[in-house]
């Protein structure tokens, strides 16, 4: 096993922090704990006694390094099944690594580019201002004066990341087969989309490509500013972008000196959420408050500053309406028609009782609008949505995953800039608005529009089409017929051996009868045999009944 080394430093560190305590009481906690013991004998278990098993996790995550931490991020994001307070636990989080430094930014720009550094730089840093767990980040100037910075890939992240996957992809199948607790929390599914995630920020040519999307997006737009990039100088482990000038989103007291209006800065937040979600469809599903900016100019109309695009989110055309019919019917509290969505979705099986599923939803949700509106988390009652659907055996999709983490992401800073923020007066307009415009005449006009060449590219093919439907039709009424009659001889075949086995019976009971019972000769033998093989018959029913 090529990993065997890093299993046995994660398997101390499990040791050390008490992580089988995470297992319950049962039988898979027991042989965890026996699995354990050589790696825990002189590990320092004692000195995490006191402190909660969410910290120790998180301490763990962080001692394991830098993709554990991004591990554990992301499984903060999976509220739909992880208790609240080690969701918030591992939420805390921070990519403190230390900077790596070894090859210099120099001789990276010359591997990568093929060109020396001064070629392009007139300055360039050569220490990093920003270090993460996957990469880090340098300082420079363009020869015609561009202010930028560098983002560079840690060298042989790949490996690691590779290494560490087949790691916990293996680790994943131990716990789903030996412990019911794990299987509950799909520690597969959870590293999944940890994959994914994954390995679209170990290639620099897709975030640059997400940035120039979302630029493009808000090109018009006064609401947000995403900094350009500089394909020239951007390959798979490095990226040359436009180095932005802000106000850290938290940075509450700075923004106050810089008179910015906190109320319309929450609400603009908002409105570039559901415009991503809903009208472009393509939303930065990473904004945490380390990449998010404020523009010190025009303070009354304030304008966010996004960076690193690495994860992007989009919903499908089916999944994207849905959700805007059901965020409204929640909002009108017709719960039948957010249980008939969630159906006619797909989002749970469709053999699912609407009114069991109507109740369930109910029960959540009326507790929540005993609140006023302005007190009332938008995220958490999509969280406990998503919850609630879990118990009909709803999957998750990635994509609402994403859309979940944003949203929590969203309001959270939201109401930080300003607490009496009503994320329900500034969402349901915009959702009703959206709703409308898919109604309107002119809209689904511009739809046909859209799709008449391809109708009209495939209209020569269509009799083909049908005849090749009919076809299949008829074979498959064929074959329909066929296992009619293979079912019918099948049952009948299935009656014959029933009876002959049923007078075999008989007899072998008839027959067992009068050796076990010799006393009886004497009656029987005054019966007639067709009495003889009822009395048989009747004792064999009497056997199969029990």
């Amino acid at each position: 096993m090529s990993h065997l080394p890093r299993l046995i430093k994660v398997l101390r560190v499990i040791a050390r922090y008490r992580l089988d305590e995470f297992l319950g009481q049962g039988s898979g906690r027991r042989r965890l704990r026996l699995l354990l013991l050589p790696f825990g004998l002189f590990s320092g278990r004692r000195q995490h006694r006191e402190k909660h098993r969410n910290q120790r996790l998180r301490e763990a995550l962080q001692e394991l390094g830098p993709i554990y931490i991004k591990f554990g991020q992301l499984l903060s994001t999976r509220r739909d099944f992880l208790d609240p307070a080690l969701a918030d636990e591992l939420q805390a989080l921070q990519d403190r690594v230390p900077p790596f430094e070894k090859p210099g930014i120099e001789q990276i720009i010359v591997d990568s580019l093929g060109v020396q550094a001064d070629e392009i730089f007139r300055h360039l840093d050569s220490d990093p201002f920003a270090s993460a767990s996957v990469a880090q980040v340098y300082r420079g100037e363009l020869h015609a004066g561009d202010q930028v910075v560098v983002k560079v890939l840690r060298p042989g992240i790949d490996t690691i990341v590779a290494d560490d996957l087949l790691l916990l992809k293996w680790a994943a199948e131990q716990l789903e087969r030996h412990f019911g607790m794990a299987r509950r929390l799909k520690p597969g599914e959870v590293i999944a989309d940890y994959e994914r995630v994954i390995l679209n920020e170990l290639d620099l040519r897709a975030e640059a490509a997400n940035t120039s999307q979302l630029r493009r997006n808000f090109e018009q737009s006064s609401r947000l500013y995403v900094p350009r990039v500089y394909w020239d100088y951007t390959r798979d482990n490095i990226m040359v972008m436009e180095r932005i000038q802000g106000i850290p989103v938290t940075d509450v007291d700075a923004l106050h000196r810089q008179q910015i209006n906190l109320k319309k800065l929450a609400e603009t937040g908002v409105e570039i959420f559901f415009t991503q979600v809903f009208e472009h469809n393509f939303f930065h599903a990473d904004m945490h408050p380390g990449n998010i900016f404020v523009s010190p100019d025009h303070p009354e109309e304030p304008q966010y500053i996004a960076i690193d695009c690495a994860i992007i989110g989009t919903l499908s055309d089916r999944d994207q309406d849905y959700l805007a019919k059901n965020l409204l019917a929640i909002f009108k509290r017709d719960y039948r028609r957010v249980a008939e969505l969630h159906i006619a979705s797909g989002w749970v099986a469709p053999n699912t009782v609407v009114g069991e599923f109507e109740g369930a939803i109910r029960t959540v949700c009326e507790p929540i609008f005993e609140k006023p509106l302005q007190d009332i988390s938008f995220a958490q009652l999509l969280l406990q949505l998503f919850r609630t659907a879990g118990r009909f055996d709803m999957e998750v999709q990635p994509s609402l995953v994403l859309l979940q983490k944003t949203l929590l992401n969203i309001e959270g800073l939201g109401r930080q800039l300003y607490p009496e923020l009503d994320l329900w007066q500034t969402a349901l307009p915009f959702l009703q608005r959206w709703h409308d415009r898919r109604l309107n005449p002119l809209t689904l006009f511009d739809q046909i529009q859209e799709n008449l060449p391809d109708w009209l590219d495939q209209l020569p093919k269509l009799p083909l089409r049908m005849i090749e439907a009919l076809g299949e039709s008829r074979q498959l009424k064929e074959i329909n017929r066929t296992l009619v009659r293979q079912q019918r001889l099948q049952a009948a075949r299935q009656r014959r051996r029933r009876k002959q086995a049923l007078w075999t019976g008989s007899a072998a009971l008839l027959a067992a009868g009068l050796s076990l019972y010799p006393p009886l000769m004497p009656v029987l033998e005054q019966l007639p045999i067709a009495t003889l093989g009822l009395l048989g018959l009747g004792a064999l029913l009497l056997y199969f009944r029990q």
